[in-house]
């Protein structure tokens, strides 16, 4: 561009210097000057994510205040309200936001109202979502939001996640968004509506999209505690020593399957709306196919015709690849971890499994690898968790499992995404 401008501005100036008195080429080194300085790394990047899922529950002239953990910190904070599966329009009568000081309450003097286009209400149709106007409030890195919704009218099997493991208070009737210690009539462990905190900064900070299942998630994880793998993950790039200063958001989803659905969208589907579409993202951590490899095994038999192969799973896996490398997104591929012993586990699955994560360990298809099967199996007892990493039901990792996740996943981030 600086080459493009150098060239029109001088051709102008030969042409009309003569009759122009020099002025005309003054002016082009102005704009030459200008096009030199260096722009600033400002970006808008998530702090928090969630991954919107088709929920079953109801709610009418409530208030909802729900608790995020920070990654990143910032003074510049907007939220995305997602009506992703509502069954109708969805109208938030008011929204707020403050850091959390402890169960409900909020800290005083640090409540925001949140504004949509300048109006403190806004109605989202069914399907679609909406994204906050900028607010100003300081936020540290690795500290707890409270985000408040209050819907005046009926909204119908509310857009969820399920697997929230932070506590949400909702209230009873009223709009109760800017109460200091909202009354909350029923404590859930789910998110409603709210998918997104994003928080505005002028330092590069590249993003790490955590994508899975319910290992992802955090399933089985203390609730309240941040003990998921990416949550420690996040912990770890802000606070290790010559780690950069990186996002780690969580888009996992329980139950999740690549090419199948049970209880969310399919993997396939739902890739570009949580990875892709994510500003920032710099690498995105592929974790995902157990549940299509065990699903059709399970004891109530509802998924026997959908057996899958290694090869159909590898097949999925390249089209997430591609898709993520045409937006210059690292990919990195994570093996699938032992489940003998878990309810849907079976010899022909475990076969897949193996043969799934060989070729995860030696395509080079991957921009990197995390080999959480060998920080999960117990060399030992092979295609077995190992005892202080499993959680009692030989699928998900307890907390110390988690936390080895984490560790391993550190070692190869911290330097991939620099």
């Amino acid at each position: 561009m600086m080459a493009s401008r150098r060239v029109i501005c001088d051709g102008m100036a030969a042409s009309t210097m003569r009759s122009s008195g020099g002025i005309l080429r003054g002016f082009c080194i102005v704009l030459i000057a200008l096009a030199v300085v260096p722009a600033k790394a400002q970006q808008w990047v998530p702090t928090w994510t969630t991954a919107p899922q088709a929920g079953d529950r109801d709610f009418k002239h409530q208030t909802v205040r729900m608790v995020v953990r920070t990654t990143v910190g910032g003074d510049t904070l907007r939220v995305r309200i997602s009506n992703a599966y509502g069954a109708n329009s969805l109208t938030v009568g008011s929204a707020h936001i403050a850091l959390r000081q402890e169960g409900s309450k909020i800290v005083a003097g640090t409540d925001r109202v949140l504004q949509f286009g300048g109006q403190t209400s806004v109605t989202i149709p069914a399907g679609s979502y909406a994204v906050s106007d900028p607010v100003s409030l300081t936020v540290a890195q690795l500290s707890d939001l409270a985000v408040s919704v209050y819907v005046p009218g009926t909204a119908a099997k509310a857009t969820t996640h399920g697997t929230g493991l932070k506590t949400t208070y909702i209230s009873g009737p009223g709009d109760f968004t800017g109460s200091a210690d909202m009354p909350a009539g029923l404590t859930v462990q789910s998110y409603f509506w709210l998918t997104d905190v994003y928080v505005f900064t002028e330092h590069p900070t590249p993003v790490i999209v955590a994508f899975g299942d319910s290992i992802t998630d955090g399933g089985w994880s203390t609730p309240d505690m941040n003990r998921n793998w990416p949550s420690v993950l996040g912990k770890l790039m802000l606070s290790e020593a010559g780690s950069p200063r990186a996002a780690v958001v969580n888009e996992g989803i329980g139950g999740n399957r690549v090419l199948h659905e049970i209880v969310s969208t399919n993997a396939m589907a739902r890739f570009d709306r949580d990875v892709i579409e994510q500003p920032g993202v710099a690498a995105v951590i592929v974790f995902e196919g157990i549940n299509d490899i065990g699903a059709p095994y399970g004891p109530q038999g509802m998924f026997r015709d959908q057996i899958i192969t290694a090869a159909d799973l590898i097949g999925a896996m390249r089209q997430l690849i591609v898709r993520s490398h045409m937006r210059h997104i690292k990919v990195v591929g994570a093996t699938l971890t032992p489940f003998i012993g878990a309810v849907y586990y079976a010899p022909k699955g475990d076969k897949v499994r193996k043969a799934f994560n060989e070729w995860i360990r030696t395509s080079g298809e991957f921009d990197a690898v995390i080999d959480f099967d060998k920080v999960i199996d117990d060399p030992a007892n092979p295609g077995h968790y190992k005892a202080a990493y499993d959680c009692g039901d030989h699928l998900h990792p307890s907390d110390a499992g988690y936390q080895a996740m984490a560790d391993a996943a550190f070692a190869v981030m911290r330097n991939l995404v620099r």
